[in-house]
Formats: C-alpha cells, structure tokens, sequence
C-alpha cells in the first residue's frame, strides 16, 4: 500500500480537493492519503517549499509528495517527477523543486511524459500528475513514464545578508500558532556567533538578547527566539501570536547583532 501526501494551494471550501482525492482513490484504492497542508497561499512555491521541506522526512521511504501549487494548464508546462532522499515529489517545473533541493542533488530527475486527457485540461493536477503519483506509488520506475533531465527550473529562496557582525534575513513563514520563522539557519547563527553575545533587533524597535530552549521557558506572553523543529531561527510568545502581537509579517526584515565585547 502506497502513501501518497498532498500539498496544495485548493484550500477547503471548493470540490477541487475532492475532486483530486477522488481521481487518485480511483487509480489506486487502498492508498494511504495524507494531507500536509491545502492552505497555502495562491501559487506562493516558497511557502510550499518551506511547508514541505520540514514535513517530509517524518514520512517513510518511498513516500510519493504530490505538490499542486501553480499547476494550472498553460502552453509549454513541464511537470516533474523527482527522487531526492528515497522519497519521490511530483509537480510541475515551477521552481519549487529546486528550492525544495537547495544546494543538494536529486537521485533521479524526469520530466513526466503521460498524454494529457483533454476532459481534464484545465486541471492537470487531477490528470497527468495524479497519474505519476499512483505510477510511483504503484512501485512504478520513473524511466517508464518519463524522460530524464538534467535540471530542474531554478528558483533560489532569499538568503541572509551576512558580514562579521551581523546577519540580516527575513521572515519567511508564519505557523498557524503565529510562530515567526525566519530564513536564518541555526548553522549560519553559530558560525558568525562565534561565542559571542547577540542581539536579535525586529519590528517596533523589538531586541531579544537570549537563545531559549523550549517556548515555556519564558512566563506567558513573553516574547522569546529559539531554534525550532524547523532549525531556522523562530520569533515567539508563550502562549501568544507572536505575529499579531509583534505585527511581524510575511518577507519583514529581522537583523541580528553580534556584540564583540560580550561573550556567552
């Protein structure tokens, strides 16, 4: 029994969710359908790459990803399949596979030569890509329905800005917790850190001066940074909307400074 994970940007109040569920039960009966998220924002391939990267290595070996942002009909499209850390992702060349990869390898890359049904045009998500996914779920080889390329379309997240005292990122996802997670990686904070003392600067003249380990490690409705499962460093309140509270969006900037003079 094969499992096959949904990332999409269909939401929940409409039938396409339904519909796409629908097309690949009737493939493929006793597959084991997880949903990872159908809430991301309309064709944002960042924000499903961020969503994805964190999600699908609790999945087993061999897990199918089928990613439905930006897959509508157009001319010239290209869908994908990929093999990159024995689970395989299935989408169109967006851009997202790339970001998904960062500067790693995948195993096996095709481009997916499946004819699509003119019934299903404008909907390819429930057609072509539907039908890879059960494919390789099936225990299908990529080879039998696809042709190998070299690359996938290149897309690259924004990075921080770093010199000997400072790094400046970005807030590049929002939980549902309101949690503010940056684009700064906990191996890019240690390497510049260097044992020093720092000073996390944000909105409204905000600064925290301390790493914490959990979120309970501050009373409730304190704000606090750490490194979360996620391992970018996290903006939060305990107990709170960090978002709300801090009023930290999507893509602000959050600057953290390294004092030379304070050493932890």
């Amino acid at each position: 029994m094969g499992v096959i994970t949904l990332t999409t940007d269909l939401g929940h109040r409409d039938f396409y969710q339904a519909a796409l569920k629908g097309s690949i039960i009737s493939q493929l009966p006793d597959v084991r359908l997880v949903d990872i998220t159908h809430e991301i924002p309309s064709f944002d391939i960042q924000r499903a790459a961020v969503v994805l990267r964190n999600a699908f290595h609790y999945f087993p070996n061999g897990t199918v990803h089928l990613i439905g942002i930006d897959t509508v009909f157009q001319e010239g499209a290209h869908y994908t399949m990929m093999k990159f850390e024995n689970h395989f992702f299935v989408g169109a060349d967006n851009g997202i596979f790339s970001i998904i990869l960062g500067d790693k390898d995948p195993e096996e890359l095709f481009e997916i030569d499946i004819m699509q049904d003119l019934r299903y045009l404008h909907f390819p998500l429930a057609d072509i890509l539907t039908k890879a996914a059960c494919h390789i779920a099936k225990g299908g080889e990529l080879s039998a329905i696809g042709q190998p390329i070299e690359k996938p379309l290149k897309k690259v997240m924004i990075q921080p800005l770093v010199d000997h005292s400072t790094i400046k990122g970005h807030v590049s996802y929002i939980d549902s917790f309101g949690n503010v997670i940056s684009n700064i990686s906990k191996e890019l904070f240690n390497d510049v850190q260097n044992g020093r003392g720092f000073k996390l600067h944000f909105k409204r003249n905000e600064t925290i001066n301390r790493l914490s380990w959990h979120y309970n490690e501050v009373p409730e409705g304190e704000k606090l940074c750490l490194f979360g499962i996620s391992n970018f460093l996290e903006i939060a309140i305990n107990k709170g909307h960090a978002s709300r509270l801090l009023g930290l969006h999507q893509d602000e900037i959050i600057m953290i400074e390294f004092l030379d003079n304070q050493r932890r």
